[in-house]
């Protein structure tokens, strides 16, 4: 019988804002040690606040969360929603990225309510479905593999 799916989408702040060398090296360890767990899932960038979604078995998940939650460059760690799913939206990525400024914020004017400059929890959260929407939209199109 396969192991039944489930997702976590969170929103946290980071304690300071990280260079492009740090964030290279929190995705190339979270990469490895996701392909080993067996998670699959997006990690969105904006104005010091992180976004993302964790996908895979729920022990896995489980375990990957409470890593991020002991790391200490993040701050207001916030759950939007802990489901279980009947499929990956992301089976691609181990690990995949995008860094979102104003740039790409502009080009995605519906999300706008929701960062400013960074993701809002509070309006997130108020409103199932909308994050995992923002994070599937602001990586459509994209290869497999880390983005920009």
């Amino acid at each position: 019988m396969d192991k039944a799916l489930f997702h976590l989408i969170y929103v946290s702040t980071a304690r300071e804002e990280l260079s492009v060398a740090e964030l290279d090296r929190i995705l190339e360890s979270a990469a490895k040690y996701n392909a080993i767990s067996g998670v699959t899932g997006v990690l969105l960038y904006a104005g010091g606040t992180f976004m993302q979604v964790l996908e895979g078995g729920e022990a896995e998940i489980d375990e990957t969360f409470a890593r991020i939650r002991e790391d200490p460059r993040h701050a207001s760690l916030i759950v939007i929603e802990r489901a279980p799913i009947a499929e990956r939206s992301f089976p691609q990525w181990s690990m995949g990225f995008r860094r979102v400024g104003a740039t790409e914020a502009a080009a995605h004017p519906a999300w706008a309510p929701f960062f400013d400059p960074g993701f809002c929890a509070r309006e997130l959260g108020a409103k199932p479905g909308v994050a995992l929407d923002m994070l599937k939209d602001f990586v459509r199109n994209q290869r497999e593999g880390r983005f920009g």
